[in-house]
């Protein structure tokens, strides 16, 4: 669900305002990446300890546990909101992460790439250079199969070996 700037400021106190309108799009991409883990790291933190506090609250109001307070918290809705705004804020933050992770594995493949093209033109000429090196310019040359076609039909071998099978059991059971 969708979270409006105004619920956000109202959910808010000073420094996390200012840490969460660094997390929304136009900002984020400004950030570098040393400050963008900072942040995601003082965002982190925020954000669990809103999520105690109003783990906290929930008991509190079920009588679970003892009121911080003088009297047991009566609602929970603007911790249980704060949490949610901190958990948007911190999931934009991972996906910048993300892009600018993928965006890094793309241009260093890419780098890769060049660099080991370069290299197979850079091998490919010093093996033009050398014609008396051991390896083939040519390519792989076909051998013709030297073995003579066997023109026997497979059957025909199966035939004779039954055959020679029936004829070695008539000699094995004949009184010697």
């Amino acid at each position: 669900m969708a979270i409006s700037t105004r619920e956000e400021q109202r959910a808010l106190d000073g420094d996390e305002k200012d840490i969460v309108a660094k997390t929304h799009h136009p900002a984020i991409r400004d950030i570098d990446d040393k400050e963008l883990r900072e942040l995601a790291g003082l965002l982190r933190s925020r954000r669990d300890r809103a999520r105690t506090e109003a783990h906290r609250r929930r008991r509190e109001m079920r009588g679970k546990a003892e009121p911080k307070g003088a009297k047991a918290s009566a609602g929970e809705a603007g911790s249980h909101l704060k949490v949610e705004v901190l958990a948007m804020a911190m999931r934009r933050l991972n996906n910048e992460v993300e892009r600018r992770r993928r965006l890094s594995a793309k241009t260093t493949l890419a780098d890769n790439a060049r660099r080991a093209l370069t290299l197979k033109r850079s091998a490919e000429e010093e093996t033009d250079a050398h014609p008396n090196s051991r390896t083939a310019h040519d390519g792989m040359r076909a051998v013709q199969n030297k073995k003579p076609k066997n023109l026997i039909r497979p059957m025909e071998l199966g035939r004779q070996r039954q055959a020679a099978k029936v004829a070695q059991a008539r000699r094995d059971s004949r009184p010697g």
